[in-house]
């Protein structure tokens, strides 16, 4: 050590002496400079050396380290030869019972020795006997066992992450997450564009946000729930988190652009630490599509009622199945709570525990209700008598939604409380814009519902497939105060939307896809070009022919492909119309084409196939 760092220290010193001689040379005379030169050199000399040195060094290293292998291989020998070996003369100063133990440790490594070598049966056996008696003469001089020194040569246990290090790499999707193959694209895009069609129907306009927010964003807004936000590992700036859902990215964006009143919609991912259930449709990953209203008009309720004929066109378009939206309003909610005599802060605990009248009974709330959260059996029994009310059309209900308003309004303590009279009253006016607009046979004004999200104001709504084990497939409300939340003097912008959870109908689809057969097909091609004589060079100018107007076409990659594959093609991909191109046809300046439904074929003249191919396509 000593030696390699002076000569570190002289490598330095010398470069730092040809570094000064080079910027003081110009103002130096000569003797000077060729003294310095000169004890440079001597230095140089030195470190020569101690290289030397070193060298020497290491060679005595490598010989004594090849010593100590020999010494090693002998003694390994030795211990084969002589199963039954003598106490050794390191063990003669030990105590007995010390000697013993190395005695019981090299007869074990000889038999281990005999056993590898495929030494004699014989042999094997008197070894293992000698272990045997040495083991019982510890065992008579000490009371017991002797300790498993070096009695395994096995490797010792790995640690779990050990064995997940030298396991073949797993590929797979995140937990909660799945790729989307060409089939599953192509019901997800059908669902997109009718969904779309119906938000561009009542004119809304489109944004678009961040997939990370602020974590201080979404912190708090989402009262129980906020445990399930995916947080980003601090990358040296800003805390982050994935979005929860479209609706809180949404208020930012409206509190930051100082927006008054705006109708929009939003197709993109969430995110949800949940525990996920693949075919029921939850998943960690997923799209939403929400539509959402913002700004303060003097039609109260006509926006929400216009969230649940949105929803309702949707659900129709899809012809997915029967279906309720369920209606509910946060402030009679509220006004509920109070009567009952629930404390003001414990408002939003017993509200989620309502929200789970959907999954559990009423004995399994109310054991919420009272055990966990503290609350008084008498005063959850009174909630119970009015959550359990429901109104709708059809034989779950045992009135329609506009009695049960009725009903709620004949009762003098909960109308005599101001939250709960605006909140019957607003859907009292909530059920009549649905009568206009022909969707009360999908409405059922449930007082369960109470979605668990902290920041819904007023009406809140749910949409449900009846028989379907996939859940809400729709869900919103009000939310009067969330803009304010994010705007410095506090300014409020009145929103209600509602969000359709996509993942959810994409399930129902491909369950009913599969079950009855139907092919969704995965391109939109119209024609195919096709030959059987190869003609590659005039099937690749009639593409692009139909390509330049407008008309979706492919060709087969072959040099010469079989005219009976093509056809097959298009039957498995449902291309329509196949234009078939051959010596003949194009001596005579015409090409076929054929019906693939009809499997009818026409000759069309060359230079009238656009014209042709659009009428057949209109």
């Amino acid at each position: 050590a000593r030696t390699c760092n002076l000569q570190q220290r002289m490598q330095r010193l010398a470069a730092f002496s040809l570094n000064v001689l080079k910027a003081r040379a110009p103002f130096c005379n000569l003797q000077p400079r060729l003294t310095f030169l000169s004890t440079t050199h001597a230095a140089m000399s030195d470190l020569k050396s101690y290289e030397q040195r070193a060298l020497q060094a290491e060679q005595e290293i490598a010989r004594l380290k090849q010593q100590i292998s020999d010494l090693s291989a002998t003694k390994q020998s030795a211990a084969s030869a002589a199963p039954a070996a003598a106490p050794t003369t390191a063990a003669a100063s030990q105590s007995p019972a010390e000697a013993l133990l190395v005695e019981i440790g090299e007869q074990a490594t000889a038999v281990r020795g005999l056993k590898s070598s495929k030494a004699g049966i014989e042999a094997i056996k008197a070894g293992v006997q000698t272990l045997l008696d040495l083991k019982a003469k510890y065992k008579d001089l000490t009371g017991q066992d002797p300790p498993q020194v070096n009695a395994s040569k096995k490797a010792p246990k790995k640690s779990a992450a050990a064995k997940a290090q030298n396991q073949q790499f797993q590929l797979k999707t995140p937990k909660g997450m799945r790729d989307y193959g060409p089939d599953k694209m192509a019901v997800r895009q059908l669902v997109f564009d009718r969904i779309i069609s119906v938000f561009k129907r009542h004119g809304a306009v489109t944004i678009d946000t961040p997939v990370m927010e602020l974590k201080t964003t979404l912190t708090g807004k989402y009262g129980e729930d906020s445990k399930l936000i995916y947080d980003i590992a601090d990358q040296g700036g800003e805390l982050l988190s994935l979005r929860y859902d479209l609706t809180v990215p949404f208020a930012r964006y409206v509190a930051m652009n100082k927006i008054q009143q705006i109708k929009r919609y939003h197709i993109a991912r969430v995110y949800r630490r949940d525990n996920p259930a693949m075919q029921s449709g939850r998943y960690r990953e997923f799209y939403q599509c929400d539509i959402d209203i913002a700004g303060t008009y003097s039609a109260q309720m006509l926006p929400d009622a216009e969230c649940i004929k949105i929803v309702t066109e949707i659900l129709d378009g899809l012809a997915l199945g029967d279906y309720v939206v369920k209606v509910n309003n946060r402030k009679l909610l509220d006004g509920i709570f109070a009567v009952c005599g629930v404390p003001e802060s414990s408002f939003r605990a017993i509200c989620s525990a309502v929200d789970k009248l959907d999954k559990q009974d009423w004995t399994e709330v109310k054991a919420e209700m009272t055990e966990e959260k503290g609350l008084d059996p008498a005063v959850a029994d009174r909630i119970g008598a009015y959550v359990q009310l429901k109104g709708g059309v059809g034989a779950g209900f045992t009135m329609a939604s506009p009695e049960l308003v009725t009903q709620l309004k004949a009762d003098a303590d909960l109308y005599g409380n101001a939250m709960a009279k605006a909140g019957i009253d607003e859907m009292e006016k909530l059920l009549a814009y649905c009568e206009v607009m022909g969707v009360t046979h999908r409405v059922s004004f449930d007082c369960s519902l109470a979605r668990g999200l902290d920041y819904y104001t007023g009406v809140i709504y749910e949409a449900v497939f009846t028989g379907k084990r996939v859940g809400s497939v729709a869900g919103g409300g009000r939310y009067d105060n969330l803009v304010g939340m994010f705007d410095s003097k506090g300014r409020k912008v009145p929103c209600v939307g509602v969000s359709l959870g996509v993942e959810r109908l994409f399930a129902i689809m491909e369950e009913q896809a599969a079950e009855a057969g139907t092919l969704i097909r995965q391109t939109e091609t119209q024609v195919l070009v096709a030959s059987g004589q190869g003609m590659d060079v005039e099937r690749l100018a009639m593409c692009s022919e139909l390509w330049g107007a407008a008309i979706k076409a492919i060709t087969s990659y072959k040099k010469k492909p079989k005219l009976l594959d093509q056809f097959q093609q298009c039957e498995s991909e449902g291309i329509p119309l196949c234009v078939i191109i051959g010596p003949d046809e194009l001596a005579k300046g015409v090409v076929k084409v054929r019906d693939m439904t009809t499997r009818a074929e026409e000759e069309v003249p060359a230079e009238q196939l656009v014209a042709a191919l659009k009428t057949r396509l209109a």
